[in-house]
């Protein structure tokens, strides 16, 4: 809905007082140190405070400096480069808190690594999203909170509860109130284009599908085709997220070569792997919005670029999640 908030007032009482699983404890992992402070002023507590010390056998050491013995813990750590450490340190994070006696460890992850490794399409390949949802509950996670998985039947992959979480109402309002005449949505691929139909219903506009087919197991992609009409409109490609631009420069020209005029582009996680902003700066694109999922570096942000804050949407679903309270009602669901 347009102009849906998420922002608990910070002098909301009700944060004071312990929720129905214990009182908010709330620790930002190293990948998530801004976000982590960002929603805890939203909540109006403070930050948990622990030691990390990073061996030189590389060997990763946490040590917490207040009790937890039976808080509702929330554990904010995206899965960011370098992934690998990220997700270590997570694991260590949360057998931590566990053998502190944390009444429910709830790990937070904007941006959940290996999502679009969810199925075997080749043979004698892993399932590493199942591999890496099997990882945290042996940790001791008791729920998890996500945002914008790559695909929903990763949900399944978890026995634990969770809220799986989407920025499409925070990206779609903010298009919605700019009111951009003339425009049409594109989905960059069709495994994206029922999220994309949302968004045009979102925006009342028609919707546009790029059929683009991988060349490997790289990220390396084709744009084939163009199944809709962009001549003469203005184009919102969406995505869940960038990686090296490839395919958002192959769209791009795409539709221009069939007419378009101004072409934006909105999506959820800046992976932006190396050379990845350079070619989306490129690509001349007349704004690039995106979210904070990822830290996003002063060296990752371009002067078209708009980074839309996720912790509002975070701390309001902390909060409810903490009082027992649905978070479907958050979207009016």
């Amino acid at each position: 809905m347009p102009g849906t908030k998420y922002v608990p007032s910070s002098q909301n009482d009700e944060i004071l007082v312990p929720g129905q699983f214990g009182r908010i404890l709330l620790f930002p992992g190293s990948a998530s140190q801004e976000l982590g402070k960002e929603i805890a002023d939203f909540l109006g507590t403070h930050v948990g405070q622990y030691k990390r010390t990073v061996f030189p056998n590389e060997n990763i050491f946490i040590q917490l400096k207040e009790s937890v013995r039976g808080q509702d813990v929330y554990l904010v750590q995206t899965l960011a480069s370098p992934i690998h450490e990220s997700i270590f340190e997570m694991l260590i994070m949360i057998d931590t808190l566990k053998r502190d006696s944390a009444g429910r460890i709830n790990v937070v992850i904007p941006y959940l690594s290996y999502a679009r490794s969810d199925k075997k399409d080749q043979p004698r390949v892993g399932i590493t999203a199942r591999l890496l949802a099997n990882l945290i509950e042996t940790a001791g996670a008791d729920r998890y909170i996500t945002i914008d998985l790559h695909a929903g039947q990763i949900q399944g992959f978890f026995n634990i509860p969770g809220d799986a979480l989407t920025a499409f109402h925070l990206l779609s309002d903010y298009f919605f109130e700019k009111a951009i005449e003339n425009l049409v949505v594109v989905s960059t691929d069709l495994g994206f284009a029922k999220k994309g139909r949302n968004w045009a219903e979102k925006l009342g506009t028609p919707l546009v599908i790029i059929e683009k087919r991988r060349t490997g197991n790289d990220s390396k992609s084709e744009a084939l085709s163009i199944i809709g009409d962009v001549r003469g409109k203005n184009v919102l490609l969406v995505d869940d997220e960038v990686l090296t631009g490839g395919s958002i420069a192959n769209a791009a020209q795409l539709v221009r070569d069939n007419g378009a005029q101004d072409v934006y582009l909105a999506f959820t996680h800046p992976v932006l792997a190396p050379g990845g902003v350079q070619k989306l700066a490129e690509i001349g694109l007349k704004e690039i919005v995106t979210t904070n999922t990822l830290p996003m570096p002063p060296e990752k942000q371009l002067p078209n670029m708009k980074v839309l804050s996720v912790a509002p949407l975070l701390a309001a679903v902390i909060l409810r999640a903490n009082q027992g309270r649905s978070v479907g009602e958050l979207f009016n669901e």
